[in-house]
């Protein structure tokens, strides 16, 4: 996208006098409630998926309650990373995992929303999708992965760059047989997090006991350009399942990024820790063998569902 900023938004600077630990801290939207996490656990970095800068800023001023916890990250030494599009489009990335879920080659173990009560008459507590860790014994077996081919949508005409052929905004997932749209949905939902409720269309003569789907089309993120021609799509005989934008994101920190990150992180760390232990300006602190990543518990997509009670 033009305003997309796959960079360090803010490189903290650097205080000899102030031990961070090493650290990091993913989340999909830095709020001030993920800032405050990452302070006090003295995080060095925070690698927020969504850009919290999107556009060139005039002014950084504590006015803004973003541009607030940024100045109190940097105050406290703490750097912010975003990758955005690029994790989308990678191989291995969010479009290849939102197709394992969907073919069920993942299988999380599914989370039981706590429904609490309110004031209302009729509905409950805003509930939010809770996606947790994917162990490997919660990880199908490749005999019960769905038959099916996988190929990347490019956004681009041919030829597509040497080396980036996987590479691409979406993904097409062709099942051998037609797998029941029941079943589809309840791989979506068990994959990120069980949410209180997922927006489904349908053309208005089907029924979904009885649609069978044979073609997935996977697009994370809000996807805006796809739902606006949702109406001409379900007149065409097809079926849109909507998310809510970071909902179709948060699972994949916790499934893939934190793993894969924090053992990247550890053979660098472990490098580093060789060629500068030496240095007797910061021994302390290449003494210290920590690496960890952690995801944030404080994130959630900012749209929680209101349950109708019975």
């Amino acid at each position: 996208m033009p305003t997309d900023v796959p960079e360090v938004l803010l490189e903290a600077p650097y205080n000899h006098t102030r031990r961070q630990r090493n650290s990091v801290l993913l989340t999909i939207d830095l709020t001030k409630a993920v800032a405050d996490e990452a302070i006090a656990r003295k995080d060095s970095v925070v690698v927020a998926y969504h850009p919290i800068i999107f556009r060139g800023l005039r002014s950084l001023t504590f006015n803004d309650p973003q541009q607030q916890s940024l100045l109190r990250l940097a105050q406290e030494g703490i750097s912010v990373y975003s990758p955005h599009t690029a994790v989308d489009a990678t191989p291995g990335g969010m479009g290849d995992w939102l197709c394992d879920i969907v073919t069920d080659a993942i299988t999380p173990s599914e989370p039981t929303p706590a429904i609490q009560k309110s004031s209302s008459q009729l509905y409950s507590q805003p509930t939010y999708p809770r996606p947790g860790p994917v162990s490997p014994s919660s990880s199908s077996s490749s005999a019960s992965v769905v038959p099916h081919t996988r190929s990347t949508i490019h956004p681009s005409p041919p030829p597509v760059p040497e080396g980036m052929e996987s590479a691409g905004m979406g993904r097409l997932v062709t099942f051998d047989t037609p797998q029941p749209l029941t079943a589809i949905i309840d791989r979506i939902a068990r994959g990120v997090g069980a949410p209180g409720g997922i927006p489904v269309a349908i053309p208005q003569s089907a029924s979904v006991d009885t649609m069978n789907i044979r073609t997935v089309g996977v697009c994370p993120g809000s996807g805006s350009s796809i739902l606006l021609k949702t109406l001409s799509a379900i007149e065409g005989g097809a079926v849109v399942v909507a998310l809510a934008h970071s909902n179709t994101e948060r699972g994949y920190l916790h499934a893939v990024m934190r793993g894969k990150l924090e053992e990247v992180l550890k053979k660098e760390w472990e490098a580093s820790r060789a060629e500068g232990a030496q240095s007797s300006d910061l021994r302390e602190i290449y003494n210290d063998s920590e690496c960890m990543v952690h995801v944030s518990e404080k994130d959630r997509d900012p749209y929680g569902i209101m349950i109708r009670q019975a």
